[in-house]
């Protein structure tokens, strides 16, 4: 028999109307207008009407159902011990270019669970397969109208998509996506290139297919496969070249173009690694569809770039300071232009921008949110940190003042006997901490 859910209050909202009815942290919500709620989504949406009853269960086993007449839409402030009101939901393929494969044994738990849950997408934007996605879940996802949904595409060709993911369903599950379209899901794609796999003849294919959603898919990203020192008996994947970033951009800049003509939207985006890799210029800002991809790094030093500018203009800097900064391979020679623009607007700034080498994973691994406490702190041992160290936020983990190799920021600043100021993701707040 199924264990039944338990959805236990967390927290109430002072003032709210979950306060006013006297619920309580530790109270059960067992259902509302008589139905029971398989996770937070049932919630919102029963919760919705300017009328609705409520079970409670209070801690003692007593039961108090509440009739409440409230706004349309209008939240009771509760949060829950449980954010999803349900288990997460495993990915139960194997990925040929997984990264969480890659990594090494011994980290903690939590970096070692790879979800594939459809309602994470809505919420935090990641990104499913729709293999782990059952009819329930797409008929909830429509009646509900859950929009944007996040798809890892991989490649539109069936019979590859289940050598990629290791799964003999997962061509059968792009079925799915017909089935969104048709019910007005708004969408955004992804492919992660795995050279010499789905590159080439088949990221066209890929494309071509995926137009055909287009614009209620409203963007697809091509990101290059990330690769670790740790492969040893994974699926054999290399890296790509100069020349294979600029075929890759050369692609997907002609069918931006198509596009742009049809639908009004560039709809496919390279991420960032793939100009630098190529040497070529990031594209100017109206390129990017107002930035529909960030979190797969498109645009995100466009973005960052564009957004310091901003400040140098309208901000004013007034005390003299040395400081330094470390970011990842990746985005120096981006930070270090920022720097020397920031240097000969206010001469009594100094700056000392350190590129960290990703030792833990790999050189080949250049974004900042994949370095580790450790590579910083050996990297930096020694050298000139001036009055205080800025590193980007992305390099914790989430809410948390943790590296990925759990070595704590007050670890850090004891080492390396210098105070640490961690930066928000935007060029504003890069320019306030360097200023302020």
């Amino acid at each position: 028999m199924q264990k039944k859910k338990q959805h236990i209050v967390k927290e109430i909202k002072p003032g709210s109307i979950a306060a006013e009815l006297e619920i309580e942290p530790g109270d059960k919500i067992l259902s509302i207008d008589n139905t029971e709620i398989e996770d937070i989504f049932d919630y919102q949406f029963l919760i919705q009407d300017d009328y609705i009853e409520v079970l409670v269960e209070k801690p003692d086993g007593e039961q108090w159902l509440l009739e409440i007449d409230k706004e349309f839409d209008e939240d009771l402030g509760i949060e829950f011990e449980n954010g999803l009101m349900d288990e997460y939901r495993h990915c139960h393929n194997q990925c040929i270019f997984c990264f969480i494969d890659q990594m090494p044994k011994g980290m903690r738990d939590t970096l070692y669970f790879k979800d594939d849950d459809s309602r994470l997408s809505f919420l935090q934007g990641n990104y499913v397969t729709l293999t782990n996605m059952s009819d329930h879940d797409i008929d909830r996802i429509c009646r509900y109208h859950l929009s944007p949904i996040n798809i890892s595409f991989q490649t539109m060709n069936p019979d590859l998509r289940c050598k990629m993911l290791n799964n003999r369903f997962a061509g059968e599950a792009l079925k799915k996506v017909d089935t969104l379209y048709e019910a007005g899901i708004s969408m955004n794609g992804q492919i992660v290139l795995c050279k010499g796999i789905n590159d080439g003849e088949e990221l066209e294919y890929s494309i071509t297919q995926l137009m055909k959603y287009a614009p209620r898919l409203e963007s697809v990203s091509v990101v290059p496969v990330g690769l670790s020192k740790y492969r040893e008996g994974l699926y054999p994947l290399e890296p790509f070249e100069k020349e294979d970033a600029r075929k890759v951009l050369d692609l997907i800049h002609r069918y931006q173009a198509v596009c742009m003509e049809s639908f009004g939207l560039h709809f496919i985006h390279a991420s960032d690694e793939w100009y630098i890799l190529a040497e070529e210029e990031l594209p100017e800002e109206e390129r990017y569809d107002g930035y529909l991809q960030l979190e797969n790094g498109v645009g995100m030093l466009r973005l960052l770039m564009n957004e310091f500018q901003e400040a140098l203009k309208e901000k004013k800097a007034h005390r003299t300071k040395r400081i330094s900064m470390a970011t990842g391979r990746l985005a120096y020679p981006y930070l270090k232009r920022m720097c020397e623009e920031i240097m000969e607007r206010y001469p009594d700034i100094r700056i000392n921008l350190y590129d960290i080498r990703n030792d833990f994973f790999g050189e080949k691994i250049t974004v900042s949110g994949l370095l580790t406490g450790q590579d910083i702190r050996d990297q930096l041992m020694g050298k000139d940190l001036g009055e205080a160290l800025l590193l980007p936020q992305n390099v914790l983990r989430s809410g948390e003042s943790v590296f990925l190799d759990d070595l704590t920021v007050a670890d850090l600043e004891k080492t390396l006997q210098v105070p640490i100021i961690i930066v928000k993701s935007s060029g504003y707040d890069l320019f306030d901490a360097i200023v302020s």
